[in-house]
């Protein structure tokens, strides 16, 4: 059997090791266009930032052998032809035709065609983008490049168009070399497949780190020094000097060579595969950022390129290669990320996505430590947690903060991988032990504000819906039931009474009825507790700030008595 798989990255490599594992009698080559083979971008930001001491250390084993080409025949025993590209396939015939790196054409005959031709970086349509030291992070000599620039100016003015996972995670490598780093994005928030929420908290830290960050500003278009070398990037919000740039704006599917020879391509523009990988033509497989996949939760075809899915997705084409069977069931939606020292991370469905997708869905945000409060390692972790009001079902989950968020999200994207309900995530039994989470995990804690939420219990309001109130100047009462030496003033031009939750039974008469009252606190928890108190006394009109403080993500004054 003769296997040819046209891309060296993440998912070519990994279905060719798997099938030559499978069927070791198999003639296995890889065509990679570029110089390195198997390598991750996802490394790229930590080069940069110096964590990760040399370029070849992301193409390494875990045994630390490079991942090159005479690895891959000594110890895969397939042939890797790098800096080679595919520039056609002949379907009818089964070949493929090759241009090698001294310009020459051969081709290839094949039993099976593996495209995993990945994704190339948007290159967006403004003047002045090809001028120098305007940088994508894609390849390893573009990462490389950039380390060198960063040597040459430590303290230079650098721009990064795009506020995306990639972007940010750059924008801090950039940082800590010591560069001023803004950051500009066109929608109204950073990371945009993250809650205006959660997103709101990141761009406080960016701001406490020195990054300077510019949302709701497009770029239109670059300004050299007059020798070819960016200078300045201008806005519609106006002009920021810059000595380099990094686009981070986005990718688009590699699908050129499977369009020329007339495979099929879904609507979000990468190759239509089944749910073993196959193509339109069944000899032909699809894997990585080239392919669609799934959206678990909706059913819909989306377009999310990631590392582990390659990987998934090139495990199971090389099994159903070999005469197995194997299918690939989709993809929830999950991204986490660092930013200094917030974890941000977000699985299933945003609330417009749930929206769009026909569900009816509630959210609510939480507060609370990832371990118990007397543990000095303890700390904060804020969660969002969306779920359909009609069945409960969970759809989605979001967390930002200091502590654990990767576990958080993980047993989130368990439970909507199995579509759970809410009712499912109040019972479930979670590890506990102090060093590692509190006895009530915070995903259940979430779970249990739903469940008062959905039956009815505890009627809430986020920290931007509050905002939106006070700016419009609507006549809310903020009542603060923390102790008077926690406050902190939050310069808000509406009433704020503070009232300690220990005295507000006794002091109810000084409240009136007749207004709509938010009650907030440091984390929410006390906020519910004087909900409760208010609603049995006959308050209709009373909401819990979700979140509390701790996920109020807007300007706050030095603690002062309220």
């Amino acid at each position: 059997m003769k296997v040819v798989v046209v891309g060296g990255l993440a998912a070519g490599p990994k279905t060719a090791a798997k099938i030559k594992r499978l069927c070791p009698e198999a003639e296995v080559t890889i065509v990679e266009k570029g110089r390195y083979l198997s390598f991750g971008t996802c490394g790229f930001p930590y080069f940069i930032e110096g964590k990760v001491k040399d370029i070849t250390d992301l193409m390494k084993t875990s045994t630390g052998v490079v991942r090159d080409a005479v690895y891959f025949k000594e110890v895969k025993g397939i042939d890797a032809r790098t800096q080679s590209t595919v520039v056609a396939i002949d379907r009818e015939n089964k070949r493929v035709t090759v241009r090698d790196v001294n310009n020459e054409t051969y081709t290839m005959e094949y039993d099976y065609l593996v495209l995993a031709t990945g994704a190339r970086p948007v290159k967006p349509p403004i003047e002045g983008i090809n001028f120098r030291n305007i940088f994508q992070a894609r390849t390893p000599e573009d990462a490389i490049a950039i380390d060198k620039f960063l040597r040459n100016y430590p303290e230079c003015n650098v721009v990064v168009v795009g506020g995306g996972a990639i972007g940010l995670e750059m924008a801090e490598a950039f940082a800590s070399r010591g560069a001023n780093v803004t950051v500009v994005e066109m929608f109204p928030h950073v990371l945009p497949p993250v809650e205006p929420e959660i997103a709101l908290i990141v761009e406080q830290h960016l701001s406490e780190k020195g990054v300077k960050v510019l949302t709701s500003t497009k770029v239109l278009k670059f300004e050299d020094d007059g020798e070819g070398h960016v200078a300045k990037v201008i806005t519609d919000k106006g002009e920021i000097p810059a000595d380099m740039v990094l686009l981070s704006t986005g990718v688009r599917p590699n699908v050129e060579l499977a369009k020329e020879c007339g495979l099929k391509t879904g609507d979000t523009g990468a190759i239509w595969v089944n749910e073993r990988m196959q193509t339109s033509d069944p000899f032909i497989y699809a894997v990585g950022d080239c392919a669609e996949t799934v959206n678990i939760i909706t059913g819909q075809r989306v377009f999310i390129p990631l590392g582990s899915t390659a990987n998934k997705q090139g495990r199971v084409a090389a099994i159903n290669i070999c005469g197995g069977e194997a299918t690939f069931p989709g993809v929830t939606g999950t991204l986490i990320l660092k930013v200094f020292d917030l974890t941000v991370a977000r699985t299933g469905l945003g609330l417009k996505d749930a929206q769009k997708a026909g569900f009816d869905p509630e959210r609510v945000i939480i507060s609370s430590p990832d371990k118990p409060e007397f543990m000095p390692e303890a700390k904060l972790l804020i969660l969002e947690l969306i779920a359909d009001r009609k069945t409960g079902r969970i759809l989605g989950v979001q967390a930002t903060g200091y502590g654990d968020a990767n576990k958080r999200i993980d047993v989130a994207s368990t439970l909507l991988f199995f579509k759970a309900t809410v009712k499912d995530v109040m019972g479930i039994d979670l590890a506990y032990a102090p060093p590692y989470a509190p006895a009530v995990d915070n995903i259940i804690k979430a779970a249990w504000a739903m469940e008062n939420k959905l039956s009815g219990k505890m009627d809430g309001i986020t920290s931007l819906q509050l905002k939106e109130k006070i700016d419009a100047k609507e006549d809310v009462l903020i009542l603060d039931v923390r102790a008077p030496w926690e406050c902190m003033e939050l310069n808000l031009p509406v009433d704020v009474v503070n009232i300690p939750l220990g005295q507000l039974r006794r002091k109810l008469i000084e409240l009136p009825k007749d207004r709509e009252i938010v009650v907030i606190c440091k984390s929410g928890l006390r906020s519910y507790e004087a909900y409760c108190i208010l609603k049995g006394a006959g308050f209709d009109n009373v909401k819990v700030l979700e979140g509390g403080l701790a996920a109020w993500p807007f300007e706050k004054a030095p603690k002062s008595a309220c």
